[in-house]
């Protein structure tokens, strides 16, 4: 008899619901029996509480943005891996960096300073961030296309975000509050000739090149220490716009860059990039007459080595769940890669992670995108959307019923100190001779570029700003500086006043 009940109720189902996936639900798995009207008291009444699905839908919509980024907010994410080439065993007991062996890895590019739905043609930093999936867990190298940046100190972070970003008041962009602050940071003089250049607006996310920016430590099985820089190449080439062209593409694409990268992945066009890096031994910091720990600086001179490729073959499935909700943050390292002594990378070694938890969450590394290979095992726990699985009742270290053991090779390396606690500036700044080495290294096209984009910008500026930052300008060379006084509506005179009183 239960047999035949069964049968005539298989026999009342619709066909379609066979496929119980196509079937619409509920969060809580429960079928949606009308997802065109609400539910409402009689055929003219108020809408009831008691629609769920009416409700739900409401709760749901309302919550679908997480806080945007402060920065970096407008992002394109694609997968791929990493596949090492040369053994830094030397250098460094970081697996991923055995010849061979091949680590997933999620990249997210991004403008920095504008909004989420801004157009991609705005003259911005680009953001590039890859999270390698290695064997001891996630390790995050987050950088931009720029080989330097802005400020030094971590501490001015915020000042120089506010000073980007729109007036509060009105919450239109105003250069003229951007360079009131950077008249007072000459470190920044080398990032902003690159910023002002043709490279702050790129052809596509495909033909940039990226840098991890800080120095970093590599530490091998002897804990030996060396620092090293992170670069990036592009195998498609590097390509920008020019102002003219920047319009035109404005007029037709807002969204070229995310385009161009999605579409040539689509197409089976997987684009790579050759990873490099620099060495120095600690006795050689000393040995430079700028700080090579400053992320204003980049290390000429210094050799670079190819360790291994990276190929993006595979689009985002939902650019949500993935592009927005992933976590990149400095301090996500493994074994073998330690922060180096960098004042700006101290910083983002807090801030990047704090963040992360303030917009998704405590849990947010439990998300897909997030989640490392390795099983995670800690006293952690609690918190909005915890979606673990923990069955023991250990949660606390250390302990003989649950032992977690602690690895050696996994502690920090040992850093040599001495003197006292200060507040005070680097000892070799050198703020300006880098910038004037990039405006040589440009074509005379490249440069005219430059001059006409970076003196429209100041032109807008407070005397005063714009004098001190064409002094900067005229300090890194007296050609650049001349020639931006020229379209900005400098006094020359006084510009070359005020450089002669600066310090290289």
């Amino acid at each position: 008899m239960r047999h035949a009940c069964l049968l005539v109720a298989a026999l009342l189902i619709p066909a379609t619901s066979v496929l119980a996936q196509t079937t619409l639900t509920r969060d809580n798995g429960a079928p949606v029996g009308d997802n065109q009207s609400s539910q409402t008291a009689g055929a003219n009444g108020p809408a009831l509480l008691q629609d769920v699905q009416l409700i739900q839908k409401l709760q749901r919509f309302d919550r679908e943005r997480i806080p945007e980024r402060v920065v970096h907010a407008r992002g394109t994410g694609v997968r791929g891996q990493f596949t090492a080439s040369a053994d830094l065993s030397a250098l460094t007991r970081a697996l991923l960096f055995t010849p061979g062996e091949t680590t997933p890895v999620f990249v997210r590019f991004s403008s920095v300073v504008h909004g989420n739905h801004s157009p991609e043609t705005l003259r911005d930093p680009r953001g590039f961030a890859t999270k390698f999936y290695t064997r001891e867990g996630n390790w995050d190298l987050v950088g931009n296309n720029f080989p330097t940046f802005f400020i030094r100190d971590a501490i001015k972070f915020p000042d120089m975000v506010h000073a980007f970003k729109p007036d509060p008041r009105t919450n239109l962009d105003d250069d003229a509050r951007r360079f009131d602050f950077f008249s007072h940071v000459p470190e920044a003089t080398r990032t902003l000739t690159q910023l002002y250049s043709n490279e702050g607006t790129p052809a596509g996310y495909r033909f940039m090149d990226g840098n991890g920016v800080h120095a970093y430590k590599l530490v091998n099985a002897a804990g030996d220490v060396h620092y090293v820089k992170f670069n990036w190449k592009s195998l498609q080439g590097t390509r920008n716009l020019d102002p003219t062209q920047v319009e035109a593409m404005q007029g037709r694409n807002y969204s070229h860059m995310t385009e161009d990268l999605v579409q040539a992945i689509k197409r089976g066009d997987h684009p790579r990039w050759d990873l490099y890096i620099q060495v120095l031994a600690p006795e050689q910091l000393a040995s430079f007459d700028f700080d090579p720990l400053d992320a204003t600086k980049i290390w000429p001179d210094v050799p670079e080595q190819k360790i291994g490729q990276m190929v993006l073959n595979q689009n985002v499935d939902n650019f949500f769940q993935e592009t927005e909700q992933v976590a990149m943050a400095p301090s996500n390292l493994v074994p073998g890669i330690e922060p180096s002594e960098d004042r700006l990378l101290q910083g983002r070694v807090f801030s990047y992670a704090d963040t992360q938890m303030y917009r998704i969450g405590a849990n947010a590394l439990q998300l897909p995108v997030n989640r490392p290979r390795v099983a995670i095992s800690n006293g952690n726990q609690d918190g909005a959307l915890d979606a673990g699985h923990s069955s023991s009742g250990v949660n606390y270290e250390p302990s003989r019923l649950q032992p977690r053991p602690q690895r050696t090779h996994a502690r920090y390396s040992r850093l040599p100190l001495s003197g006292t606690t200060q507040q005070e500036r680097i000892a070799r700044e050198q703020n300006f001779r880098q910038a004037g080495e990039l405006y040589r290294s440009y074509s005379r096209r490249e440069q005219l570029d430059l001059v006409h984009s970076f003196g429209q910008s100041l032109a807008g500026a407070d005397s005063d700003s714009k004098h001190i930052m064409l002094s900067f300008l005229y300090k890194a060379d007296a050609d650049y500086g001349t020639r931006v006084a020229r379209v900005a509506g400098g006094d020359l005179a006084r510009v070359k006043q005020l450089a002669s009183q600066l310090q290289d």
